[in-house]
């Protein structure tokens, strides 16, 4: 006859065997290549044109679940000091006070806090976005450009389009509104790496 395994044993078997399945499907830490990352944003300028600007130098946090996006989180950090519309006049202008006031604000970020499929390669990522102090919930449309090998890093690597559209004045940002448009939206182009193991 089999002796009992005793209720200790029994607890520590049974959470070594969730941690074990669980950790085969966790998110895997991706790293976020500044240097092939953008977030630009487009306005109207009395209606004639349209503007678009950018952010450099973009940082963050990046869990990625190739098998199920929906189990992916992503946090990002934007200089803001790295504005630019290529004007000089401008650039100081959009770096004072008067506009995003780097600072007294130094950067702008997004946490996601939900990511659903709405497509084949296409998600949506809800999160909250703090942009001059002021944090609002914001849904961007996503699509996965390609998920795959890196030529050059030899890792996995997914790159990917988001789009959102929010107000500026939402965001205590409302200088020339409405002759400077207060809808703004919001473009990134990210690509991200797994670390070599």
């Amino acid at each position: 006859m089999r002796k009992p395994v005793p209720h200790l044993l029994r607890t520590g078997l049974a959470t070594a065997a969730l941690a074990l399945a669980t950790s085969a499907f966790a998110a895997e830490p991706y790293t976020i290549d500044p240097n092939h990352t953008q977030v630009s944003y487009t306005y109207t300028h009395f209606g004639f044109s349209h503007i678009t600007g950018h952010f450099d130098g973009v940082e963050g946090n990046f869990l990625f679940d190739a098998k199920d996006p929906t189990k992916s989180q992503i946090q990002v950090n934007v200089p803001i000091a790295t504005v630019s519309v290529g004007v000089k006049g401008l650039d100081d202008e959009l770096r004072s006070d008067m506009f995003f006031d780097p600072a007294k604000f130094p950067t702008a970020t997004f946490q996601s806090r939900s990511v659903t499929v709405t497509g084949k390669d296409h998600l949506a990522v809800a999160g909250d976005l703090t942009i001059h102090g002021v944090t609002k919930p914001v849904t961007f449309d996503v699509t996965m450009n390609k998920l795959g090998a890196h030529p050059m890093r030899g890792v996995p690597a997914v790159g990917f389009d988001a789009t959102t559209t929010i107000k500026r004045s939402d965001f205590g940002v409302s200088k020339y509104v409405p002759n400077v448009s207060d809808e703004v939206v919001i473009h990134a182009s990210m690509e991200a790496y797994a670390p070599k193991k």
